[in-house]
């Protein structure tokens, strides 16, 4: 009893070990097609983003550092750093966007400026704000308009600001020059300081009424804001600057801030990045630029910027996406890093439909196909010693019918099939012995298989 359960088990061993060695035949196969499917597709998997980009805003007196700074809060929860770099204005930024080395990656640039570029591979995220040219002047002179600045001293921005080259442009239109008048290159506090002290007659500043140094201005009472009468005329000229209209008291209504009805001249402030820039980064930037600036101010209305309007660079296809549709769906429910991965990961779908459902399907078919192939192959052996294919020799050929039987019989015992086809397995031997018992009873009862169907002997 006990060499017959040791049997039993050996050969419950057998089926399991060959079950094994059967599924690893298929499997093995299958599962290194899916990997070599993987590492082909993880060749087009997006890189991910940096950690930390970095944006140049102008002046740390101005507006964009303010917005600058709003941006980097914004970014650092969702795990990237934003380093800010203060410039003189948007000509430097630019320059800096296009720097190979110690460059950045987004910047704050002021309209009109897409001539300083000498390459192509930057694009707008869009407009952010308009930013008007403010033009204040010592209240114990009378100027009229541009051309009435003629011989005075100016203060046109810093070297490498975009208000200085937009002052410029309108001060030649006007006749003015370095040779008739004593024009100052002064960043926006000194100006501011030197105004309020005289030591400069007129100040120009292309900025935001929140920048401090515009604030202290509207403030004083020693200087004064001037409107541009013909402000008209040069956004005929300029297709980058913009009527608007400034009401009385809009700025401050208790203080009556301005004391009358302004027209002035605004390119709009826009938010300019290196083409190469990460996709989930340009989509966040945008979002901090939304939470930013979507609100508006005294001359923006609510939901007006970010806008893809009023740019003179092209805007970027990923920032285009957002304004049509919002941010990515995953974005919008996820942590930024997790939906960048699984939207990074997509691509690693494609092996999974081309290579791993189908092989899915295949295999376990293909398993049975050799399970039963294992059994069935048999019957091709039994075929060629069938009593009823050897009808005329069988009584002269039955030892040599019956040891070849006796041979496929104990190749058959070697065969180990899974449980799941022992069936088939026992069936194959019952089919041994019937046709073993068909040989025995031919010979026995004499028959020669050469009858007729009549029962005719030939």
């Amino acid at each position: 009893m006990a060499r017959l359960r040791d049997r039993i088990r050996a050969k419950l061993r057998e089926r399991e070990e060959l079950t094994r060695r059967e599924k690893l035949k298929i499997f093995l196969p299958a599962i290194g097609l899916t990997i070599i499917g993987f590492l082909v597709a993880f060749q087009f998997v997006d890189p991910a983003p940096p950690r930390a980009i970095s944006i140049a805003c102008g002046p740390q007196e101005g507006a964009n550092f303010i917005f600058a700074k709003a941006y980097q809060e914004f970014m650092a929860q969702e795990g990237v750093t934003l380093n800010i770099k203060t410039t003189a204005g948007s000509a430097e930024n630019l320059k800096l966007l296009q720097a190979e080395n110690d460059g950045v990656e987004v910047a704050f640039v002021q309209g009109g400026l897409k001539s300083l570029v000498q390459n192509g591979h930057l694009v707008s995220l869009g407009s952010l704000f308009f930013e008007p040219l403010w033009i204040f002047h010592r209240t114990d002179l009378a100027i009229e308009r541009t051309s009435g600045l003629k011989g005075m001293r100016l203060a046109v921005g810093e070297e490498g600001g975009g208000t200085k080259i937009l002052t410029m442009h309108l001060l030649k239109l006007n006749g003015i020059n370095t040779k008739n008048t004593q024009i100052l290159s002064l960043g926006y506090q000194s100006a501011a300081e030197m105004l309020l002290k005289g030591e400069v007659d007129v100040a120009f500043f292309v900025s935001t009424h929140r920048a401090p140094y515009v604030i202290k201005l509207l403030d004083s009472k020693s200087v004064k804001l001037v409107g541009m009468p013909r402000a008209e005329a040069y956004t005929f000229l300029f297709q980058y600057l913009y009527l608007l209209r400034v009401p009385e008291g809009v700025v401050d209504l208790e203080a009556n801030i301005p004391s009358q009805h302004l027209t002035l001249i605004a390119p709009t402030t826009q938010l300019v990045a290196r083409s190469d820039l990460h996709p989930a980064l340009v989509n966040l930037l945008m979002q901090a630029a939304e939470e930013t600036h979507e609100s508006g101010t005294e001359f923006e209305r609510q939901g007006e910027f970010p806008s893809p309007k009023y740019l003179d660079f092209e805007l970027s296809e990923e920032a285009e996406r957002y304004y049509e549709s919002g941010p990515p769906f995953l974005q919008r429910y996820l942590p930024f890093w997790v939906a960048n991965f699984i939207t990074r990961m997509k691509i690693m779908l494609v092996p999974i439909i081309v290579v791993f459902f189908p092989l899915f399907k295949v295999i376990p078919p293909l398993y049975r196909w050799r399970m039963r192939r294992r059994i069935f192959r048999w019957y091709a052996e039994l075929d060629a010693v069938d009593p009823d294919i050897h009808k005329e020799e069988v009584a002269e050929r039955l030892q040599e019918l019956l040891v070849k039987l006796d041979e496929i019989e104990e190749k058959v015992s070697q065969v180990a099939v899974p449980l799941g086809y022992a069936e088939g397995l026992y069936g194959l031997r019952v089919h041994i012995e019937m046709l073993r018992n068909k040989l025995r009873h031919a010979s026995q009862k004499g028959e020669t298989f050469g009858e007729s169907h009549n029962g005719d002997i030939d």
